[in-house]
């Protein structure tokens, strides 16, 4: 009687193993084509939620010390008096404050002079800020008064009150306060210089670092545009 032996059976083929190997191939190639898509997609979104994060800090920074201007406490402990509430300079990505505040921590009033504006050179808002006078991180580009990097563009435009009643004026005679009634600091200065600064448009534009030059394309810049009232020179 014979014995079938166990051994004798079929197997897996060459060509069996060698189609197994290449579907795995494809399959392995698909999943890794998915990897580095999602990984560049969540790493651009990153970039746009920091970039759109970096500019609305450094708007909320820049509105606080605009609705301060002019601030002066009516307290008779309050011995501080400010030149004017707002400087505006010729160049519109530049802009000086005043106000008073009051130190908790040392009890005391102080004149606060705050400037902000964009250096060219470096696309770098820049926050200084002068206590009494005196400057508190000279110089005037020290590291330590960097608000934003990689701006691509700031710009200042004003609402005046030229006819003394503490309200906006309606520049272009619509009946209704819209953009086209806040004016270039070139406009205030030469055509209404007398007016009261009572409102300020700010437009800020910010970027991706540009080094990383993979990011740069895909991320385009973010521009934030907020109107302030000055409350402290106005009704409203």
């Amino acid at each position: 009687m014979k014995i079938q032996s166990a051994f004798n059976r079929e197997g897996i083929t060459l060509i069996e193993l060698l189609v197994a190997l290449a579907i795995s191939a494809i399959v392995l190639a698909g999943i890794y084509q998915l990897f580095i898509s999602q990984t560049k997609t969540y790493a651009k979104q990153d970039q746009v939620v920091e970039v759109q994060q970096s500019v609305r800090s450094a708007m909320e920074i820049l509105l606080r010390d605009l609705r301060m201007a002019g601030f002066v406490d009516d307290n008779p402990a309050s011995t501080k008096t400010i030149p004017t509430a707002i400087v505006t300079p010729v160049q519109d990505s530049d802009v000086t404050v005043y106000y008073v505040y009051y130190d908790r921590n040392t009890a005391t009033y102080q004149k606060y002079t705050v400037r902000y504006w964009r250096d060219a050179a470096s696309s770098t808002l820049y926050r200084n800020l002068s206590i009494d006078d005196v400057l508190q991180n000279p110089p005037a580009t020290n590291s330590l008064n960097i608000l934003l990097q990689n701006v691509g563009a700031l710009n200042f435009r004003y609402g005046i009150d030229a006819n003394m009643d503490n309200l906006m004026d309606d520049i272009d005679g619509d009946g209704v306060i819209t953009d086209n009634d806040f004016v270039t600091a070139t406009v205030k200065n030469n055509t209404y210089p007398t007016a009261t600064v009572v409102a300020a448009r700010v437009a800020l534009t910010g970027g991706p670092n540009p080094t990383n030059i993979d990011v740069a394309k895909v991320v385009s810049p973010r521009t934030l545009i907020s109107a302030v009232t000055l409350r402290n020179q106005c009704l409203r």
